[in-house]
């Protein structure tokens, strides 16, 4: 992928209903349990950056990507910035850190449980994992298939996976008020081949996109205090075993 399809890819990502109400939960889990300003973070699967300036509010990120042409734009992006950090390999890495997050990574790793274990040993004792994962195989769809992913997690084998290696502090689907309008348009288009969902999901007019951001902002309320029984996405978030 070259480095204009990422900063083409950042510019869609900007102020996107998704992104930025992922972002927001994110930010409020970390503030509730964290609170601190001095953290060495690992954004890990970091694609073009988007959480990396308000995971810096917790301390200094080192931001990490497979895509070579992805750390080609980071670089650039945050060359101004000095609590950012950008690692071109983690092959040798003897650092450890306070906090990693990985946001919609494991999806596109063949072998999830390979990588939780090399995640696990980059942290701090009492170290803390962040994690978010897209949810529902009967969900699966060309979109997943564009993008790569190997699958989709539910919370029984999502648990499976990270239970060996974290104590849980939080586990949830999130996007749950936007669940049944988002999956009836994915299993509409398998059934009939017209897919509206896609301008959802792409940055959507300036009004829908308004609508959808403020109901999965205010999603936050709640995840703050319960579970979730369902939605489009699964978060985690835990202290290393």
């Amino acid at each position: 992928m070259e480095i204009d399809v990422y900063k083409r890819q950042d510019e869609e990502h900007k102020n996107h209903w998704f992104f930025e109400g992922k972002k927001n939960i994110i930010f409020s889990i970390l503030k509730k349990n964290i609170n601190r300003n001095d953290l060495k973070i690992l954004d890990f699967g970091c694609g073009v950056g988007i959480n990396a300036q308000m995971l810096s509010n917790f301390g200094h990120v080192t931001c990490f990507d497979q895509s070579s042409e992805a750390i080609v734009y980071l670089k650039k992006k945050f060359k101004n910035n000095k609590k950012i950090l950008i690692e071109d390999s983690f092959e040798n890495c003897n650092e450890l850190f306070d906090l990693i997050i990985a946001t919609e990574v494991l999806e596109h790793i063949e072998n999830d449980e390979e990588e939780i274990k090399k995640l696990h040993k980059l942290l701090k004792p009492n170290g803390f994992f962040l994690a978010t994962v897209p949810a529902y195989q009967f969900l699966f769809s060309i979109k997943d298939i564009k993008l790569q992913h190997k699958r989709r997690y539910n919370l029984s084998n999502f648990r499976s996976l990270i239970f060996p290696f974290f104590y849980k502090k939080k586990l949830s689907y999130c996007n749950f008020f936007l669940f049944l309008p988002i999956a009836l348009g994915i299993i509409f288009y398998k059934l009939f081949k017209i897919d509206f969902i896609d301008r959802v999901e792409k940055k959507p007019n300036k009004l829908l996109n308004y609508l959808f951001y403020k109901i999965f902002k205010f999603e936050n309320v709640f995840l703050n205090k319960i579970n979730f029984p369902y939605g489009i996405s699964i978060i985690f978030f835990g202290k290393k075993k």
